[in-house]
């Protein structure tokens, strides 16, 4: 499947996840990975999936909508909701992004300040190979 064209010709935007969730077919229940949601329909990934065409149950925690599988390819597929989601529903299933941690360079320790006449003793001393030192 030519996965450029097919973003390209989407009706809504979609959400990269990585969550689990459960679709149900002719009342089997399976496990998958939801890799992206949309209003409209989602990617999933899994070991056992349906053929194309099989209507099916989509479901994440309180999320329960009926879809069919409109194309699979290896270990995904694509599910095609039989309604749109309203936005508080996408939302609930969409966890937020985290924020990002702001990395501060410093300069170290020695840099930053005068050192003392202790300091610069033992400093010496680090340097000074062992069979020279008059201890």
């Amino acid at each position: 499947m030519d996965q450029s064209s097919a973003s390209q010709n989407r009706r809504s935007n979609r959400s990269p996840v990585l969550l689990s969730a459960k679709i149900e077919v002719d009342g089997a229940e399976v496990s998958v990975i939801l890799r992206n949601l949309s209003a409209e329909g989602a990617l999933v990934e899994g070991a056992r999936l349906p053929r194309e065409g099989s209507a099916t149950v989509f479901r994440r925690n309180e999320l329960c909508v009926q879809g069919q599988i409109v194309w699979v390819e290896g270990r995904y597929a694509g599910i095609a909701f039989d309604r749109q989601l309203e936005k508080t529903e996408l939302l609930r299933e969409v966890p937020q992004p985290r924020q990002k941690f702001e990395q501060q360079f410093r300069r170290p320790g020695l840099a930053c300040r005068p050192l003392s006449e202790a300091d610069r003793k033992m400093i010496e001393l680090w340097m000074t190979p062992s069979l020279l030192r008059r201890d």
